[in-house]
């Protein structure tokens, strides 16, 4: 067995998981890095990725996988780095198991992350987030449901992660209404609700089994939504709100609009 994999699933399971206590969606963009770069590294090499070791994954090796993921996946600069990251967390985690590769392992840590050009921050109007609310066709039950989230989220600026994990414990509607949420770095974050919110989750929650631990903005399956699925209601109900008020249609909008949107 080669230093390779052992490495890596004592990094995914020992470090990410156990010590560092990661979310569950960094694990998964560590794991999609990895998974790339191992079939990438095992054609390139002519090997399976079983039998690939450090040796494979020199500092060269890896800045042509940088490179193919802005030539040939088109990925933008910023995703470039975010993979960047992840290779570079998992190599500082081998500098530890793996001395007698310390010199390999500090040259991948040498590769820098690229320059990018800062997006503007766009954020939504009174008037289009108005629009964009009154979008949902409250007539249904997934209208219903999405008029709930995308209000709690004009109004909390939740990151879609907290959004999709909040459960019916975490909604507190009495005196002092307000959400808790664990948030980036495992923190506890408690937001207050306005009264426009409340009155839309409280009839929100009258349409879910009554257990604390229900998730309250399920898919159809009952289970949590996932990211790419919040991504495209927003953007059919942006596309639906755009009519109404045209200023949208110069927009795109995203769950990361909303959240700047935020009082």
């Amino acid at each position: 067995m080669t230093a390779l994999a052992p490495t890596l699933q004592a990094f995914f399971t020992e470090r990410l998981a156990r010590q560092r206590r990661a979310s569950g969606h960094t694990i998964a963009a560590y794991r999609d890095t990895w998974r790339m770069l191992l079939g990438w590294a095992a054609q390139r090499a002519g090997k399976p990725p079983s039998r690939l070791d450090l040796a494979d994954l020199d500092a060269p090796a890896v800045a042509a996988f940088l490179d193919h993921l802005e030539k040939d996946r088109g990925n933008s600069i910023r995703t470039r780095n975010a993979r960047l990251a992840a290779i570079h967390s998992a190599f500082s985690y081998a500098a530890l198991r793996h001395p007698e590769h310390a010199a390999l392992i500090a040259r991948v840590l040498a590769i820098p992350a690229k320059r990018a050009d800062k997006a503007l921050v766009t954020w939504l109007t009174e008037d289009e987030a108005d629009a964009l609310l009154a979008a949902p066709d409250r007539a249904t039950r997934t209208g219903r449901r999405d008029h709930a989230m995308l209000h709690l989220a004009v109004v909390t600026g939740l990151r879609v992660s907290e959004l999709t994990a909040l459960t019916r414990a975490d909604i507190q509607l009495g005196t002092g209404p307000h959400v808790t949420c664990h948030g980036k770095g495992r923190k506890q974050r408690i937001t207050p609700l306005t009264a426009p919110v409340v009155t839309v989750l409280r009839e929100w929650l009258k349409e879910l089994p009554a257990q604390p631990g229900q998730t309250l903005f399920p898919g159809r399956a009952g289970s949590r939504l996932s990211r790419d699925a919040v991504e495209r209601r927003l953007t059919l109900h942006a596309r639906t709100a755009a009519p109404a008020c045209p200023s949208l249609a110069s927009k795109k909008i995203t769950p990361h609009v909303l959240r700047h949107t935020a009082p």
